[in-house]
């Protein structure tokens, strides 16, 4: 399986070239070159930052359609704590829970019911574990990778339980297949999800081999089809919600540290949040903490891109909802105990380093500490790189070159005319060769005609 797949792609056809993905980008994994940009793949984590700022609609999510239902016998529906807080006026779970039957799901299965799981997994891993404080949540897809490939440190830190999508997945499947009969690969789990994030980890999870989810479909998709279904649920349905308030607050920031019943906890979210609070936890700047929180859309999984309701009105809606719940309705089992820890380990890739070993690395770095003193450090982004020093770690690891730089280019520019201007006076007075002196006018001349081709593109690219 391959540990780099991406659910955020980009279609080169749409795209103008601008740099507004590769300025937001979190993990500086965009450039922009030859007038397009593109996207390193071992520096993505796909957060969706560049899909939700990109005004060309070049960034795009991959999930799956609709139309997968047709290739299963019986299929379940895992809907998200956040699906709830994308309708109007919705008192009762239920209502949404009956309309995914009336869509032509055979089954639900709440993913707050998970999340109550594993709230309760946690508070008893954390009375085991009070050495490994603070303790990082592992829920966000996302925040995980990050912590994978930049924050070595931090990877003992790490929650090693599942979080409450594969949680619920794997009760799903054994109660699919115990009611059934049929063979695992012709039932289908679907969850119903806020973000790009959670497609990744179904197709190359963190912490396990695979993932029991067969697909993973879009709120934004599922949101209008349920709207009619909804208002032909009626008044009198049945009672088939399995979760309570600890569940279903899950699906904003600060939902998952308040099912711990502990004070000492950091909730944190929107991505450029999180990599701060991941920098102080690596330099052990907080004291007392526990445990901590990290969500990286705004808001929490109510702010995916994937939804269609604005985070912040979500999250009013999710806390309205669940004021009549009752505190939890999921309680741990024999059976959920054995699907609730990892199955293997999370690894450290360093895709960041700039060498193949230690020594190589900070002889590059070297390099790049020269090549960022040479270069203006106004981070501008018009090389197609973030900052200066991007360009710098790109133009060491053979990626890129300094003329991609506009301001060196015009400095080389200005350099090249006093040049040509003080061999054209000792021509005029006669102090040297004139065929010497005429062989590097021309030299001179065509450098600066080669230059300023260049300077013209790269002004082109940034307009």
């Amino acid at each position: 399986m391959d540990k780099f797949y991406h659910s955020v792609r980009l279609d080169p056809a749409l795209c103008k070239g601008c740099i507004n993905c590769i300025k937001r980008c979190p993990t500086e994994a965009i450039r922009v070159r030859n007038g397009k940009a593109q996207i390193n793949s071992k520096f993505c984590i796909d957060c969706g930052e560049c899909i939700r700022v990109c005004p060309h609609h070049a960034k795009y999510a991959i999930y799956d359609k609709l139309e997968e239902m047709k290739k299963y016998e019986y299929t379940v529906a895992l809907p998200a704590p956040s699906l709830y807080s994308q309708f109007n006026n919705l008192e009762d779970v239920n209502i949404v829970l009956n309309a995914l039957l009336l869509m032509g799901f055979d089954d639900v299965f709440e993913v707050s019911a998970g999340a109550e799981l594993a709230s309760e997994a946690t508070r008893a891993y954390m009375t085991e574990h009070k050495d490994q404080f603070p303790i990082i949540s592992t829920a966000c897809p996302s925040v995980v990778r990050l912590i994978r490939v930049r924050f070595p440190n931090l990877i003992s830190h790490m929650l090693p339980l599942n979080p409450p999508i594969e949680i619920a997945a794997m009760l799903a499947a054994k109660k699919a297949l115990k009611k059934t009969g049929l063979p695992r690969e012709k039932i289908g789990i679907f969850f119903i999800s806020p973000c790009p994030s959670k497609v990744t980890y179904v197709r190359a999870p963190l912490g396990n081999e695979h993932s029991e989810v067969d697909a993973v479909l879009a709120i934004k998709d599922v949101y209008p089809q349920l709207l009619s279904r909804m208002k032909a649920v009626g008044n009198d349905y049945p009672e088939i919600g399995t979760s309570g308030k600890i569940g279903i607050s899950w699906g904003r920031s600060g939902g998952e540290s308040s099912g711990l019943l502990s004070e000492s906890y950091l909730a944190a979210d929107g991505i450029e949040n999180v990599i701060r609070v991941l920098e102080d936890l690596e330099d052990q700047k907080f004291t007392n903490l526990e445990f901590v929180e990290l969500n990286a859309c705004n808001g929490g999984c109510v702010g995916g891109i994937l939804a269609v309701e604005n985070p912040y009105v979500a999250e009013v809606k999710l806390k309205r909802l669940r004021r009549y719940m009752p505190v939890a309705r999921t309680h741990m089992s024999q059976e959920a105990e054995n699907v609730i820890p990892w199955t293997t380990g999370v690894q450290f890739e360093p895709v960041f380093r700039l060498g193949n070993t230690m020594m190589e690395s900070f002889s590059r770095l070297n390099q790049v500490e020269r090549l960022c003193k040479k270069l203006p450090g106004l981070d501008c982004g018009s090389c197609g790189a973030p900052t200066c020093k991007a360009l710098a770690e790109d133009i060491v690891r053979g990626d890129a070159q300094e003329t991609d730089c506009v301001y060196y280019l015009r400095e080389n520019l200005h350099k090249l005319s006093e040049e040509v201007s003080i061999l054209a006076d000792d021509l005029a007075s006669g102090d040297t060769d004139g065929k010497e002196t005429l062989r590097l006018l021309k030299e001179y001349i065509q450098r600066i005609s080669s230059e300023m081709s260049v300077l013209d593109r790269k002004e082109d690219e940034t307009q």
